[in-house]
């Protein structure tokens, strides 16, 4: 069996051109990337290298091994990353989400349970990826995934509210519209998942002031009346109960359904864990 060692300094010498700069991206001396070479054509039996005066090239079948050097080693490191990432989510259970939202009822499960929770959000389309991959034992979509590995579960819904100064017109009704904030200036976090796409194409002639950080958003609107957003199932700051008013929004598109999606061979042991998540999945107010 070739050695791992051999085929990176086939590729590096592939992507080098010279034994210098081949021996330098390895951090080993010409001589030993020589030696190197010389016993990879000794164990294939083949020629790969053309060997000239003060130059040395790949032949044509040197450069159809160094393609295939190369796969061998990232399908290595594929392996190698899988089998780990496998080993982890038997441990502990790795959970990401599309959205903000029910990673904020994911925390509270933490006291029960052992969870690793990454707040980095996962693109929707690459969400089968990183379960077929164990890089997660769970993900949270906003669209329903079913395989012949994978299968998802509804887990609840979260509402849009606008959080408005009790002295607007609008913080006076049960609901609003999208169309009725149109023209307003809101504080956004800008880390929010699908709601930004979604208050950017919704809201006729607003203006969004998006901010990094959740303690600037806090500061803001603790000394503003700027409106904000929030939903059901986060939790509103508690220095706005008495000059913001939570109104939920009534379009279609405020609304949106959460599924957890999961290997179908985590199923029994997740069952205890999405029992309680829905258990803790906060209702959603009727909106007149």
């Amino acid at each position: 069996m070739i050695e791992n060692y051999l085929l990176a300094e086939l590729v590096a010498f592939s992507e080098n051109k010279t034994l210098a700069k081949t021996a330098a991206q390895l951090r080993v001396t010409q001589p030993t990337v020589t030696r190197g070479m010389q016993k990879l054509e000794s164990e294939l039996n083949v020629k790969l290298f053309d060997r000239q005066p003060n130059k040395i090239t790949l032949t044509k079948t040197g450069k159809l091994a160094a393609r295939k050097a190369k796969e061998l080693l990232t399908a290595n490191r594929e392996f190698v990353t899988q089998i780990q990432n496998f080993a982890l989510t038997q441990r502990t259970i790795m959970v990401r989400s599309t959205a903000p939202g029910p990673l904020v009822v994911t925390n509270q499960l933490t006291k029960y349970f052992d969870l690793k929770i990454d707040h980095n959000f996962v693109q929707p389309q690459d969400v089968l990826k990183g379960l077929e991959s164990n890089q997660y034992t769970f993900c949270f979509t906003s669209h329903e995934i079913q395989t012949d590995q994978v299968e998802s579960l509804y887990v609840g819904t979260e509402h849009l509210y606008v959080n408005l100064d009790r002295f607007m017109f609008l913080a006076s009704k049960q609901a609003v519209s999208f169309k009725e904030l149109q023209g307003l200036s809101f504080i956004v976090l800008n880390d929010i998942g699908p709601w930004k796409q979604i208050i950017q194409n919704h809201i006729p002639n607003a203006k969004f002031l998006y901010q990094a950080e959740q303690d600037a958003l806090t500061e803001i609107t603790r000394y503003s009346n700027f409106p904000y957003f929030s939903t059901n199932v986060t939790v509103h700051e508690p220095q706005h109960k008495n000059d913001r008013v939570p109104i939920p929004i009534t379009d279609a598109a405020a609304t949106m359904s959460f599924y957890v999606s999961y290997l179908k061979t985590q199923r029994k042991r997740l069952q205890p864990v999405f029992k309680q998540l829905i258990a803790l999945w906060p209702a959603e107010k009727k909106c007149s």
